[in-house]
């Protein structure tokens, strides 16, 4: 006879952000709160209760559990209105279920955690998974999908497979064959020629068939700039459409930002977002672009001088989104003191005393502060042993057991 199931036990058999292993650095969790809160969501977001539950779930590994709570109940409110039901309670509820049961856990709200997970059941129950070889409902697999997709180059194979599995119980979802699509571009840099090609077909198909989506078509943009030529027609259309709505960190600018540098000049990517940022005066996405715009007007002249404005201009913009991300700014910050020190400019090594001192770095911060800072050293310190110093912290970023640009050029250095 078998003894009765814990609530833990039953807990670890749930499909949702508590079960799924998902690790990043504490770091990493604030960037990724600053950039899922700077996504707009005004005209129908598809995957806002997957940014909620998400949301949700980060406030809760910073420790914030009034917020996770809240997000959480804002999760299961936008499943409701985005399946455009008040009360049938859908397998898309399945995985917002499974995060208010492993909540209240953690909070010690037995009784609620209990009523959770019976919810779960009864779903499962009234609403059994389409395919009798699979256990997990598509809306599952494709939430656990676009959630993971978040968390690294490392998790991308799980990522693709999961969306591969809700596509195949349903085909029609567009939002769903959108986003198999951009997962798949993640990898591009990775992909043989071949494949390469094929997922460029994939990205022309995608934007055929969701014209609106804007992210998509700078994404495919930009990988159709890298093998041929664009006509810079094209290009501006794409730049009018984006500027027509709010230019949240969804809205393609990114990506076509990167075109305007290949077939734009420099004054015109600026031209480009200082206009979004004079319809949009607040918006702080907007802010750290022109701020990176003016770090590559910056940089990439190399022996000709910028003028004092360009670099007054840059430093306060750079100032202002370490500001505006106080949390989640290392790399705002090690631009900053980059230009400092390419200006001449006091600060820099403070900002490198500052970040060295942290200890919530993840292995890619920490990759990429060494780095940097063994390059400061390299080429604007020159003190009495700044060859040793520098080596050293090459070395560090090679001892950090995680492939990246940083490494490859430490281990070359």
């Amino acid at each position: 006879m078998s003894t009765p199931e814990t609530t833990l036990e039953k807990l670890e058999k749930l499909e949702c952000h508590f079960t799924w292993g998902i690790t990043c650095s504490l770091s990493k969790l604030c960037w990724l709160r600053d950039h899922l809160e700077d996504i707009k969501t005004d005209e129908g977001y598809t995957w806002l209760g997957h940014l909620y539950n998400l949301l949700g779930f980060i406030h809760y590994r910073q420790k914030s559990n009034d917020s996770a709570v809240q997000y959480l109940r804002k999760a299961g409110e936008a499943f409701l209105q985005i399946n455009n039901t008040v009360s049938e309670e859908g397998p898309w509820l399945l995985v917002n279920y499974g995060n208010l049961a492993w909540m209240n856990f953690h909070l010690n709200n037995m009784r609620e955690s209990q009523d959770y997970l019976e919810m779960v059941e009864a779903v499962m129950r009234d609403h059994p998974p389409p395919s009798q070889e699979d256990p997990l409902h598509p809306e599952v697999y494709a939430e656990k999908a676009w959630t993971i997709m978040w968390f690294g180059q490392d998790k991308m194979a799980t990522v693709i497979k999961c969306f591969q599995k809700a596509i195949a119980m349903e085909p029609d979802r567009k939002e769903w064959q959108t986003s198999h699509v951009l997962a798949l571009n993640l990898v591009h840099d990775r992909c043989t020629p071949e494949k390469k090609s094929e997922n460029l077909k994939r990205l022309k198909r995608a934007k055929e068939v969701d014209q609106e989506d804007t992210f998509l078509a700078g994404i495919y943009l930009q990988r159709l700039a890298e093998s041929q030529t664009i006509d810079q027609d094209e290009i501006r259309a794409l730049a009018e459409k984006i500027l027509s709505k709010p230019c949240g960190a969804n809205s393609g600018l990114g990506p076509l930002l990167e075109v305007y540098k290949k077939y734009l000049t420099q004054d015109e990517a600026l031209d480009l977002v200082q206009e979004a940022l004079n319809i949009y005066p607040d918006d702080r996405n907007l802010k750290a672009k022109l701020a990176n715009l003016y770090k590559w007007k910056i940089f990439s002249q190399e022996g000709v001088p910028c003028t004092p404005s360009v670099i007054d201009r840059s430093i306060s913009l750079f100032q202002e989104v370490i500001a505006l991300y106080p949390e989640s700014c290392v790399e705002a910050k090690l631009d900053l003191a980059s230009i400092y020190a390419k200006s001449g400019r006091d600060g820099a090594d403070e900002i490198y005393e500052e970040l060295l001192d942290r200890r919530d770095l993840g292995p890619a911060e920490l990759q990429m502060l060494h780095y940097k800072y063994a390059q400061h050293l390299n080429y604007h310190v020159r003190d009495q042993d700044w060859r040793d110093r520098s080596i050293d912290h090459h070395k560090k970023v090679v001892e950090i057991r995680k492939k990246s640009k940083y490494q490859s050029k430490s281990v070359e250095f």
